[in-house]
Order: structure tokens, then sequence, then C-alpha cells
């Protein structure tokens, strides 16, 4: 327990808990933006009411998200300046700036016309109804582009230097168009969008089971069959490009991801370990599945095997990652998922080719719903687990190559950091089991199928109005009166 005593240790898992707790929301909000984007267009385009009412349903969560996203996203910010002041003073600079552009550029254009897009269905025109559900899906994703900027920044510096300790920009635009930034934008925005492909099928995949709307729900589920045809197989490939860019920019970081010990030559391609138990102390692999040669032909995948693959003890111990069993089973947790993914959307085109996903029989396909079904929460192990890789890869810099984590952090008693680090864990558990049940009571109540569709007259029956034909009173005149 000497890391109760230890302030640095201790920022680092307050920044990890507020990391990894946050990105869970902003991940479907900025896939299921474009989901939406999508439905609405198709419901003007076609005026099919299922399409109008799926917008409505689905709006549901991402509003829900969406909140939690904002509560969660401001003190991770701000511990830049708690925990993390001398790193915040540094790089300030260029930094501070690309944080600002993601808070008046993505998510005030989000928060603007977010209103509309839930509550001016009947209060506006529907092309600028439209137009706003656009711009929030813009939004979202707009702060994928800027957070990745700002974090492939921080992978491979670029655009200046450090003068005194201070990160002075000399060009803006290379720092932004830093070698990471292109492909970690890439590979976040289908992760984003991946993970609400599969969230929206596997939900709608659990209606089916419980032939609940059986036919509305069978449309939701093709629709992001549709998209995971190209967005799973894209995923895998933008994936291997960023595998190459660690190869090339940051070496350390791979040889912990394939728990690569020892130094392969040129020419001599290096085995690949499927599975291994990775021993630091040792500096050695306890136990190994390897398949000989492999990791060779994956790195130099367009090339000649030209360069060699360094191994961990090329580094001093200070100048590598520490928790090479963590980085190499989170690296191999999202690539797994990856996969499978990929192969589920294979199966499911294959049903839906053979007519085996028609509202009629969908749901004797339950086999294939409940892989959609468990398919739902993988999306987000397979992203927390990249951001795994990609941040505690990068150790020991904070600033790879410039600035050591150690010298990044703020020098704080360690029972203050540990009284926040407390309440942080408190109340964000909190906030999970909130949205744990807000989630499931929007998915026990359903999709609203009497709701009002703008510009569809409600048949009502007709009323006759016709006057009821006179029937003379045959009472007694005594009891007229």
């Amino acid at each position: 327990m000497e890391f109760l005593s230890d302030s640095i240790v201790l920022s680092r898992m307050q920044f990890a808990l507020t990391a990894i707790f946050h990105i869970l929301w902003p991940v479907l909000t900025t896939g299921m933006g474009i989901y939406l984007v999508i439905v609405e267009g198709l419901w003007l385009k076609t005026r099919n009411p299922d399409y109008y009412l799926h917008a409505h349903f689905w709006s549901k969560f991402y509003v829900l998200n969406f909140g939690i996203g904002v509560a969660t996203g401001i003190p991770m910010e701000f511990q830049f300046g708690t925990n993390w002041a001398p790193f915040s003073e540094a790089v300030g600079n260029f930094f501070g700036s690309v944080i600002g552009f993601e808070a008046s550029w993505a998510f005030m254009l989000e928060a603007a016309f977010l209103g509309i897009m839930l509550f001016g269905w009947e209060r506006v025109n529907p092309t600028i109804h439209y137009l706003s559900t656009i711009l929030v899906a813009v939004g979202a994703n707009l702060s994928t582009l800027w957070i990745l900027t700002a974090n492939s920044w921080m992978q491979t510096p670029a655009g200046g230097e450090l003068v005194n300790g201070k990160f002075v920009v000399h060009d803006y635009f290379e720092a932004i168009l830093n070698p990471f930034m292109i492909n970690s934008v890439l590979h976040m925005f289908f992760a984003t969008l991946e993970t609400s492909l599969f969230v929206i099928g596997g939900i709608s995949a659990w209606y089916i089971l419980q032939r609940r709307n059986t036919a509305f729900f069978s449309k939701s589920l093709k629709i992001v069959l549709a998209a995971a045809i190209a967005v799973a197989p894209l995923q895998i490939y933008i994936g291997h490009l960023s595998g190459e860019q660690v190869y090339h920019y940051q070496p350390t970081k791979l040889a912990a991801m394939e728990a690569q010990w020892k130094f392969s030559p040129a020419g001599k391609p290096a085995d690949w370990s499927l599975l291994a138990i990775p021993n630091a102390k040792a500096e050695k692999n306890d136990w190994e599945i390897t398949i000989p040669n492999a990791l060779g032909y994956i790195l130099e995948f367009k090339q000649n095997l030209s360069q060699p693959v360094r191994g961990l003890k090329e580094w001093k111990p200070e100048d590598r990652p520490k928790m090479v069993g963590l980085i190499y089973y989170a690296f191999r947790i999202m690539i797994g998922i990856g996969f499978f993914f990929a192969g589920l959307m294979l199966l499911s085109s294959l049903q839906w080719l053979r007519g085996k996903l028609s509202a009629d029989n969908i749901s004797q396909q339950r086999w294939l719903m409940w892989g959609w079904v468990f398919a739902a929460p993988l999306g987000y192990i397979a992203v927390e687990s990249g951001w795994i890789v990609r941040c505690v890869g990068r150790q020991p810099w904070v600033l790879y190559g410039k600035i050591r984590t150690v010298d990044a952090a703020s020098h704080l008693p360690a029972s203050n950091v540990l009284v926040s680090l407390t309440s942080f864990t408190t109340v964000y558990t909190l906030l999970f089991i909130a949205a744990l049940y807000f989630s499931s009571r929007i998915i026990r109540t359903g999709p609203n199928l009497d709701l009002p569709i703008p510009g569809v007259e409600i048949t009502k029956p007709a009323v006759d109005t016709t006057p009821a034909e006179f029937v003379p009173d045959e009472r007694p005149v005594e009891a007229q009166q």
C-alpha cells in the first residue's frame, strides 16, 4: 500500500479513473449522432413513420450520454491545472489552445443545437431541424478531432521545441498535423461509430428476441448492419496503420504491446506471441505461444523486412513502460474484439442475403441475435483497452521523449489527492448506477409507436352531426307537464 503515500501515483490513478469513466459517454454520442442523421434523412426522404419514431427513440440515449459526458468531462480537464500544473505550464502554449478549440468549436456547437434536435420537431421547419441534427453530430465528432489532436501531439510532439522548460510553437499547423494525428483521429472516429452501431444493434436484437416490435427493430438492425459492412473492416485496416506508426515513432510501446524482449535484426522476421505471461523483473516471458516470423511480417506489411525489431532490453528500465502485461493484454483484447465485430458482421450479412433477416423470420435467428446482444458492450471494452495501450504504453513520458511524467505532476500532499480520488470514485459509481437505471428504463418502456407524426393526419371516427329524427312524446299530457 505504499502507493497511498505517493501523490504522483495517486494523481495518475485519478486521471486514469476520470478518463476511463468519461470516455464511456462521448463514445456513444459521437457515433449515435451519425446514426440519428441517417434515420432522420431517411424519414425526410421516404416519409416512412418508422424512421421518425427511430429518431425519437434513439435520441433518448443520446441526451442521457451527453449529460453524463459533460458532467464528467469538465473535472477531467480541470486536473491539468490541479494535479498536472507543471505540464500545463510547459505545454499550455499549444495544448491549452487545442483543448480550448474543443470547448469552443465542438462542445458549444453540439450544445447550441441539441435543444432544437430534441424539441424542435413541430416548432421549426423540417430542413432546419435536420440541419440541427447534422450540426449536433458534427459538434460531437469535432470533439474527437481536437481531443485526439491534443493526445496525438503528446505521443509525437511536433511544430516547436522546449526552451527553458516551455514548449515554444514555431508552426501550429505542423503541431496539429503531427505524425500520429490523422490515423489517431480516424481510428477513434471509427471506434466510436463501430461501438455505437453494435450498441444499437444489440438493443434491437434484444427486442427481437423478446418479440417486441420485431418489424420496427429489424429496421434499425439492418441499418447498423449496412453501416458495419464498411466500418468493421476499415477499423481493422486503420488499426494496422496505427500499429505501423507505433513501430516507427514509439518502439518502446511496440515492444511492450508485443512483449518483445529481444532484438531481432533486419532480414530476420521476429516471432509473434499469440499469448504470453510477461515477466518484467526477469525481462522475459515466463510462458508463451508464438507464431514463428509472424511479427516481422505483420510490421513489414508493405516492405521487405529491411528494418530490425527492437526488444525492451534495448532500453534502460527507466526509459521503458512498466506495466508490460497490462499493455500486452489490453492490445490483444482490442484486436480480438475488432475481429469479432468483423466476423459477426460477415455472418449477419450472409443471413441477410439468404433472406433470414426479414421482419417475418428474423426472430427465428436466435443464435445470431444473441451474438448482437453479447457484442453491445464489447465496443466500450475495446475503446478502453485502446486508450490503455495508447497512454500507459507512452510511459514514462507524458510528452513523448521530452517531458517525463514524474516531472509533469503537481507537488500535492498525498492525502489531498487520496480524498479527491475517493470522492471521484464514489460520485462516478453513483453516476454509473444512475446511467444503468435510466438506460434500462428507456429499454423497458420501449418506443412510443403512437407518437403523432408531423404532416400525417390522424384519422378519427366520423361523428354524425345530422339532427336526430323527431320522435313525438307519447306520454300522457299530464306526464308531459
